[in-house]
């Protein structure tokens, strides 16, 4: 099971749309898997109970993650062939 954060500056719109191009991809690829979306803030408080966080890049450079925590800056956020590559080469 993969546990997956998408972010954005006010976690709504945005980390939204994230949320569901991932769990899209996540489903393509018929990982189980449990997807949310939060704001920035919310996320540094809750980034270690998460496997993968997706955020644009200068979003992500504002999250420290555990050891286990992996953070995925994305330059185009709504790109999902950019997004798909990422999450995967994360899961390999």
């Amino acid at each position: 099971m993969v546990k997956l954060l998408a972010v954005c500056g006010n976690g709504m719109g945005t980390s939204m749309m994230m949320k569901l191009k991932a769990k899209g991809i996540l489903d393509k690829h018929k990982i189980q898997n449990t997807c949310e979306n939060c704001s920035i803030g919310q996320a540094k408080s809750g980034i270690s109970t998460y496997d993968i966080v997706i955020a644009s890049t200068h979003l992500a450079s504002q999250l420290n993650p555990n050891t286990r925590t992996k953070v995925i800056a994305l330059k185009n956020i709504l790109d999902v062939k950019e997004m798909e590559a990422r999450i995967l080469e994360i899961l390999k």
